[in-house]
């Protein structure tokens, strides 16, 4: 149904970016879903990569959704309830029984009507098209390939990589940016793999060479107490965003974003031995934009909050 246009990957969420998962009626942007969203993306850190996804989480009751277009791709996966809706585009129609699980994939330039019949949670995301654009660059295309609506669908791959955005959202973007790259990378390569023709090539395989690596590895070192860009590694090594995403993993047996956690809380630690320094200081100084992040990071890797372990090491 849709044809990719090769347009640039984007870079950074500005005041332009859809605070809504949005579609269009007639020349007016709206939001997809009525109501308000019990969660919703619009406080993410996510730039680069992660910027061209918009989130948000449902409850959605019976409700009829008038005809609109959707300018971007759209994800829906049911996270409760068991519903029974039909649909309408391009002069087909369809009733659909979905239970807790199960996805809706439509691309951008479709036409529809939905009818929801009871209630069922859901969470629902905008991806860009500039994303799949990307990724199929990363994936050695030419273009990026057609796309069929589904209006059911079973994919365990997405399910697992939207609940993970989901709850990165409830618990207020702890990861940060560069996860954001990481899953929205992910994201958008499934997508293209699985649901765009023409089928993409295999994948290359081998790691890093060692002096890449090393390259890589001592600038992470050296920019610990800043904000790390999945680009800018793989531009120091060379490679595309996946080619060295999965080439890093290969050779370190952790993804870019582990290993940089990994030396962030193993530098705090060291600075958390100085009682000169506060929590506050230690986080600025390992590159968390928060001390709650930071605290977050910390008790996820170690098990014990900075506090604690400062007290008991």
């Amino acid at each position: 149904m849709m044809e990719g246009r090769m347009t640039p990957s984007p870079t950074e969420r500005s005041g332009s970016q859809p605070q809504r998962v949005s579609v269009l009626v007639g020349s007016r942007s709206v939001p997809l879903l009525p109501g308000n969203p019990e969660q919703d993306s619009i406080r993410s850190p996510w730039t680069g990569i992660g910027a061209g996804i918009v989130l948000e989480k449902h409850t959605l009751a019976a409700v009829e959704i008038p005809v609109h277009e959707h300018p971007t791709f759209c994800l829906h996966l049911q996270t409760g309830g068991t519903v029974e809706m039909d649909w309408n585009s391009a002069g087909k129609t369809g009733h659909v029984h979905s239970a807790t699980g199960d996805l809706i994939l439509l691309a951008p330039g479709t036409r529809d009507s939905m009818l929801w019949h009871g209630t069922s949670q859901r969470i629902i995301a905008s991806v860009e098209p500039s994303l799949l654009t990307h990724a199929a660059g990363q994936l050695g295309l030419s273009r990026l390939g057609d796309f069929e609506n589904r209006w059911t669908l079973q994919d365990e791959q997405l399910r697992l990589l939207l609940t993970e955005m989901e709850r990165e959202m409830a618990s207020g973007w702890p990861m940060g940016a560069l996860y954001g790259d990481l899953i929205g990378l992910s994201l958008s390569i499934a997508l293209v793999r699985k649901y765009a023709s023409p089928t993409p090539p295999p994948l290359l395989k081998g790691g890093l060479a060692r002096a890449k690596l090393r390259h890589v590895l001592d600038y992470i070192e050296t920019h610990l107490d800043r904000e790390l860009r999945l680009e800018e590694l793989a531009t120091l090594a060379g490679l595309s965003l996946f080619h060295f995403a999965r080439s890093f993993r290969e050779s370190t047996g952790f993804t870019p974003h582990q290993y940089i956690v990994e030396k962030r809380v193993a530098r705090a630690k060291l600075l958390l031995a100085k009682p000169e320094w506060t929590i506050e200081q230690v986080a600025s100084a390992v590159g968390f934009q928060s001390a709650s992040r930071f605290t977050s990071a910390f008790r996820a890797n170690t098990g014990a909050t900075p506090t604690f372990w400062r007290r008991n090491s």
